[in-house]
C-alpha cells in the first residue's frame, strides 16, 4: 500500500465550482428541453418522423465525430498541462478547437439550408424544437471554442503546470458537457423514431 501524499489526498472536484454551476443550469434547461421535446413527439407523431427523414443523418453522425474527437484532445490537452507540457497542451487545444471550428461550419450549412427552405420556428412543432435545441446547442459550442481560444493563447505563455490547472479543468468540464449534449440530442433528433 502506497504512503504517498498524491494516494492520500481526498478527491476534488476539477474546475472552477461557480462553471460547475453553470454546467448544472445549462444541463437542467436542456434536460427541460428534451422531456419537453419527448412529450410533443407522442402528440405528434406522424407529423416528428415526418420531418426527421428530412434531416442528414450523416452529417449530424460527422457532427458527433467533430465534437467527441474535440472531446478527446481536450482531454489530451489537460492531460498535456498536468505533466508540465504546454507545448503540447497547447497544440492539443488547437486541435480541439479545429474540430470546433468544424463542427460550426458543418452545423452553420445545416441551419443555413433549412432556413433558406423557408423553415423556421414558426413551421411546426417538430422545426420549434430543432431549431431552438440546436442553435442553442451551437451558441454554447462557439462559446466553449471561445473558453478553449483563450485557455490555448495563455497555454503558448507557459500560464498552467501542474498545480495550475483550474482554467483548463474547467474549459474542458464546459466542453464535455457541449459533447454529452450533442450525444444526447443526435439520436433524439436524428435517428429516434
Amino acid at each position: 500500500m502506497s504512503s504517498s501524499a498524491e494516494t492520500l489526498a481526498p478527491p476534488r472536484l476539477r474546475g472552477d465550482l461557480a462553471l460547475w454551476f453553470v454546467i448544472g443550469a445549462e444541463l437542467l434547461t436542456f434536460g427541460l428541453l428534451f422531456v419537453a421535446y419527448a412529450f410533443a413527439r407522442t402528440r405528434e407523431t406522424a407529423l416528428f418522423d415526418a420531418a426527421q427523414a428530412t434531416l442528414d443523418v450523416s452529417a449530424g453522425a460527422l457532427n458527433t465525430v467533430w465534437l467527441v474527437s474535440g472531446s478527446w484532445c481536450v482531454a489530451r490537452a489537460v492531460r498535456s498541462l498536468h505533466g508540465d507540457d504546454a507545448r503540447r497542451g497547447r497544440r492539443w487545444l488547437l486541435a480541439a478547437l479545429a474540430c470546433a471550428a468544424a463542427f460550426l461550419l458543418s452545423k452553420s450549412a445545416e441551419l443555413a439550408a433549412k432556413f433558406d427552405a423557408g423553415i423556421d420556428l414558426t413551421t411546426n412543432t417538430f422545426w420549434m424544437f430543432y431549431l431552438m435545441l440546436t442553435v442553442f446547442h451551437f451558441l454554447h459550442v462557439a462559446v466553449a471554442a471561445v473558453f478553449l481560444a483563450v485557455v490555448a493563447w495563455h497555454a503558448g505563455r507557459g500560464a498552467y503546470g501542474p498545480q495550475r490547472l483550474n482554467t483548463p479543468e474547467s474549459a474542458a468540464a464546459f466542453w464535455h458537457m457541449v459533447d454529452l449534449l450533442w450525444i444526447v440530442l443526435f439520436p433524439l433528433l436524428y435517428v429516434m423514431r
